[in-house]
C-alpha cells in the first residue's frame, strides 16, 4: 500500500467511488481514479501513483513527500 492518501467520495451522478491523491494536485491536472468499489478506486490509485513516481525519478525531478498527517487515511 502507498504512503500517499487517498480520498475516496462516492458520485452518485456517476455511480462511482473517485478517487484523488492530494499530495500530487499540485503537479498533475485533474488528477482523478474512480472505481465501482471504494477498493478499486483506492487501487486504482496506488497505480497512477506508482506510475507518477517512476517517471518523475527517470525525469530526475523532484519527488512530492507523502502527508505525515492522519487527516486522510484509506478507510476500508
Amino acid at each position: 500500500m502507498s504512503q500517499y492518501s487517498t480520498l475516496v467520495q462516492r458520485s452518485e451522478a456517476d455511480r462511482l467511488f473517485l478517487g484523488t491523491i492530494p499530495e500530487l494536485a499540485d503537479r498533475v491536472v485533474m488528477l482523478c481514479t474512480h472505481g465501482k468499489t471504494r477498493q478499486e478506486a483506492i487501487r486504482h490509485a496506488e497505480d497512477v501513483i506508482e506510475m507518477y513516481l517512476v517517471a518523475w525519478k527517470e525525469e530526475g525531478l523532484p519527488i512530492p513527500e507523502p502527508m505525515k498527517s492522519n487527516l486522510f487515511q484509506n478507510v476500508r
